[in-house]
């Protein structure tokens, strides 16, 4: 199991792990030793619980964007 670090909330937690995991699908190489047997989201999690990736390590723009968006302001689609 993979535990966040102290004083990080679940929802920051999950949002820059989210947005790791979306750099590292894209091709960036993990900062954490793996086997090859975890997906990029699990590599994602196991890299920000160690502190490898933190809020100021992203680009800006996107963790503003991630963490402003609201039940609200949620996007939505349209069909038709």
């Amino acid at each position: 199991m993979i535990h966040r670090p102290a004083g990080m909330g679940q929802f920051q937690f999950a949002t820059l792990a989210n947005l790791r995991a979306a750099q590292l699908l894209r091709g960036c190489r993990p900062k954490v030793e793996v086997d090859g047997s975890h997906k990029a989201t699990v590599i994602a999690q196991m890299e920000v619980a160690q502190g490898m990736i933190t809020q100021s390590t992203l680009p800006a723009v996107a963790v503003h964007a991630a963490l402003a968006v609201t039940d609200t302001d949620a996007p939505f689609i349209v069909v038709g």
